[in-house]
């Protein structure tokens, strides 16, 4: 675990480097340029890619950030607490704190904004960037590892890790030591599911003969591959009066889009995609 990665010296203070926040970047690099190389097999420009992606990835980071904050707003409007202090902690990004699943709303919004300003086929655009998103998002989770958070249950698996001090896994599973007891690396898990998930959606880009095909076929595999993490992770406890956390009910909400996405391609003429 590398929360902070390294310090660099401005004036008087040491400004540290967050792994969260270095692999959030990572993650939109990779992610921008695979889709640019998709972009360009479909017939997109280039520039229109890294257009969306600048739009996706600030809309995204919006919608990610507020659902976390809303998620778990005790942590950041403390009792007594001035609300400079409390916005500080809320724009404190770097440190972590992002829900994918927030995202989806705002960068989705986003997507479609800039397809129709730029007359690009909003479904064409959403199978070229679908890969990138994944492959993203397994990058993203690698930040989550190094920062702690999205932990797993206790086990006793020999990939079992034990996180320092003073993480979110030591407080919730305090060994003698003062580290965490063995856990799941839950994100790991989750990053080679995403990335796995890219492989899989690039790999079935030549069989499509639907615009829309690609992205549907993600939109109703992160889902279930979802709801099935969760049940390792811990960090989350079950929402709305139900046993499933708020991930896995968002889960159920987006397979139901998924369905309805899938109808509304089916509908549509087949033809080869490039």
């Amino acid at each position: 675990m590398w929360s902070t990665l390294f310090e660099i010296p401005l004036w008087f203070v040491q400004v540290p480097v967050r792994g969260y926040g270095v692999m959030l970047l990572a993650a939109v690099l990779a992610g921008t340029l695979l889709s640019i190389r998709r972009g360009r097999d479909a017939g997109i420009d280039p520039d229109r890619i890294v257009g969306l992606a600048f739009w996706v990835f600030v809309a995204g980071l919006v919608g990610a950030r507020l659902f976390f904050v809303i998620e778990y707003h005790e942590e950041f409007f403390l009792p007594g607490e001035s609300l400079v202090a409390s916005l500080a902690r809320v724009a404190a990004i770097p440190n972590g704190g992002l829900v994918v699943f927030g995202a989806l709303p705002t960068a989705g919004l986003a997507a479609w904004w800039y397809a129709r300003r730029h007359g690009l086929p909003f479904l064409r655009l959403a199978d070229v960037v679908a890969p990138g998103l994944l492959l993203g998002l397994a990058i993203g989770r690698v930040g989550c590892f190094l920062n702690g958070c999205c932990y797993g249950g206790p086990t006793d698996l020999p990939w079992a890790v034990s996180f320092p001090e003073g993480s979110p896994p030591a407080w919730a599973f305090p060994a003698a030591c003062g580290r965490s007891l063995p856990v799941h690396p839950a994100q790991l898990y989750a990053a080679i599911d995403a990335g796995l998930l890219a492989v899989l959606a690039c790999a079935v880009t030549p069989l499509a003969r639907r615009e829309g095909a690609v992205f549907a076929l993600v939109l109703t595999l992160h889902p279930v591959s979802r709801i099935l993490l969760e049940i390792i992770r811990v960090d989350e406890q079950p929402a709305l009066g139900t046993p499933l956390s708020i991930s896995q009910l968002v889960s159920l909400v987006l397979l139901g889009l998924a369905a309805a996405l899938w109808w509304w391609v089916l509908r549509g003429p087949s033809a080869a995609v490039r």
